[in-house]
């Protein structure tokens, strides 16, 4: 089965825009053109997703017929082990009566949502092919198993996002699904910035939160000597949240990042290192 999740989101997510994202993604919606989010595990594209569709569902970019909408946002975790079935949905027993439930791909369709679809090339192949007749001009979804063809909800949108610094050759975004998208690429945000979201994630002081900022962004160097995959803003919003429950800094930094980012001694030690020099004992 599928990691979903459904947000009714009635709170606004918090996220700052870091370049013209926000405009983009509010002009490929009103386009209704199919999205993919691009950059590093932990840069902020789920929540850039989750803050999208509360703009266009609950704030003042929504109408009438999106705020009516009870969950907006169907979010899919893709793995391995995802298949066309878990998106579309599936017949269920229920006593001696079987019934229909839809999957979150086909809610979406018909509700007028927004689908994120997390990291998708880790799903199977046959879950990529499904979504190709909903990012072109017939935006449709056939349910073989109904024997139907659902036309998709004038509000619906798809998003897909994946890490393309991540994947091999077998675990890429073949250009027939690719092409089908407009491209909105992420990385991770300037220091000041990113002690901002730190500071406001988390709920440490500001001075703590730009230690924490500019430990990630010496982390990251690392990635020039052999460390390719860095720190994510969230896992530094972990050592935040750590410090702000007095947890000392260096051992709030061992456990969110040096344990947490690789198993690999020698980069362990490095990033020990780097710790001791933002957070002196």
């Amino acid at each position: 089965m599928s990691n979903e999740e459904s947000y009714a989101l009635r709170d606004e997510p918090y996220y700052r825009p870091l370049a013209d994202e926000v405009e983009l993604f509010l002009a490929a919606y009103h386009e209704r053109l199919p999205v993919l989010l691009k950059g590093p595990t932990g840069c902020g594209k789920t929540r850039f997703v989750e803050h999208m569709a509360w703009r266009l569902y609950r704030g003042d970019e929504s109408g009438e017929d999106r705020r009516a909408v009870t969950n907006p946002l169907q979010t899919v975790a893709c793995h391995e082990d995802l298949s066309a079935t878990d998106l579309v949905g599936r017949y269920l027993l229920r006593g001696d009566e079987t019934f229909w439930q839809d999957g979150p791909l086909t809610r979406s369709v018909r509700e007028g949502a927004i689908c994120y679809l997390d990291e998708i090339v880790e799903a199977r192949k046959d879950s990529t092919v499904l979504i190709h007749s909903l990012t072109d001009h017939r935006r449709i979804l056939p349910v073989e198993k109904q024997g139907i063809i659902l036309e998709a909800h004038p509000n619906f949108l798809l998003v897909i996002s994946y890490n393309p610094g991540y994947q091999n050759v077998l675990k890429d975004l073949k250009p027939s699904t690719r092409q089908r998208f407009i491209a909105i690429d992420f990385d991770y945000p300037d220091e000041d910035v990113e002690a901002d979201i730190i500071a406001h994630e988390s709920g440490v002081v500001k001075s703590i939160a730009a230690e924490l900022a500019t430990l990630g962004a010496r982390i990251r160097n690392l990635r020039q000597h052999g460390f390719d995959e860095g720190v994510s803003t969230r896992l530094l919003v972990y050592a935040g949240q750590l410090i702000s429950r007095e947890v000392h800094p260096i051992k709030a930094c061992d456990a969110a990042i040096c344990r947490a980012v690789t198993d690999d001694v020698e980069v362990q030690r490095a990033i020990s290192e780097l710790v001791t020099t933002v957070f002196p004992e």
